[in-house]
Formats: structure tokens, C-alpha cells, sequence
């Protein structure tokens, strides 16, 4: 299984990515095999012809697991984050990838954004979304009860899709 971590906030080094990766270590069991914090590729994602960014594009395409990760941002993900799945073309480009979508916050009251904005971003891409939407409080993320709660209910189905 491969395992990446996709982080849409615009500010490096953040929060969101140190949720994000604390995520996926809790849902599988192991580090990432990648993370690709999209901060810092913003400036090539402007460009439009920029090789990080195609090497970030094709490193999701061959995951079996993306953690999608953004800051909740007027109860939605970052700009950020969708300038990158922009660089997707048609509504197939994620087929075959197992993708759960993350989204961290300050306010409880967004707890349902990442099932109702996160997503359909992603079955948009053609992501097998299997797994609930996680949002977790950026205060409280490190310990809070409800992460180990989900990676034990859904480890087992995160295992049994990206076994192949």
C-alpha cells in the first residue's frame, strides 16, 4: 500500500499537515510514504508547466490511500487545494485511489464540511470515497478520542480496499 498525504493549506510546515500525517499514521499503522504539502508549490501551480507539480500529480495517481487535507476555510477547503485538483483532467483521474478527505478547524460547527464540500471534490475526480469524511478541532487535534475512534472503525476497510 502507498500512502500519501495531500495538505492544501498555504502556509508551510502548518498545522493541517502535521493533523494530516498524525491522520494517516493513525488510520494505517505507519508513516506516509509521501507527503506533498502544497504550499510549497504553490508558485508552479501559477505556472502551469511545472515539474514538481507534475511528479506531485503523478505520486497521488499511483497511491492506494490520500489523506486530502485542508484547513476548513468559510466552512470549505483551501483555494490551494483546488488549484492543485484543477491540474486534473476529466472526472477519472483519481480512479483507483482511495482517498479520505480531512479537514481541520476552529470551530465544531464545520464538522460536517468535509462530507459536503470535500467530498464531492473528490468523486469528482473519480477518488473511491468509501471512507467518511474526518474533521478534527486545531486545538485538539493530538487528543482527541474521535481519530482513534475512526481509525478503528475504518482501518479495517482502508486494508481491505488498497490490498492488491
Amino acid at each position: 500500500m502507498s500512502v500519501t498525504v495531500l495538505v492544501g493549506n498555504p502556509r508551510p510546515g502548518s498545522r493541517t499537515l502535521s493533523a494530516a500525517t498524525l491522520v494517516a499514521q493513525t488510520v494505517t499503522g505507519a508513516a506516509p510514504d509521501h507527503v506533498i504539502d502544497l504550499a510549497e508549490l504553490a508558485p508552479g501551480l501559477l505556472r502551469g508547466d511545472d515539474a514538481a507539480v507534475a511528479e506531485a500529480k503523478a505520486t497521488v495517481q499511483a497511491s492506494s490511500l490520500v489523506v486530502v487535507a485542508s484547513p476548513t476555510f468559510k466552512a470549505t477547503y483551501s483555494g490551494l487545494l483546488k488549484l492543485f485538483v484543477d491540474q486534473f483532467q476529466g472526472n477519472n483521474a483519481w480512479e483507483g485511489v482511495l482517498a479520505l478527505p480531512f479537514m481541520l478547524g476552529g470551530n465544531p460547527a464545520h464538522a460536517l464540511a468535509p462530507e459536503t464540500t470535500l467530498r464531492p471534490l473528490l468523486s469528482e475526480l473519480g477518488a473511491v470515497c468509501a471512507l467518511p469524511g474526518l474533521y478534527l478541532l486545531d486545538t485538539a487535534y493530538t487528543t482527541d478520542p474521535a481519530l482513534e475512534a475512526y481509525a478503528q472503525r475504518w482501518s479495517p476497510v482502508i486494508k481491505a480496499l488498497t490490498d492488491k
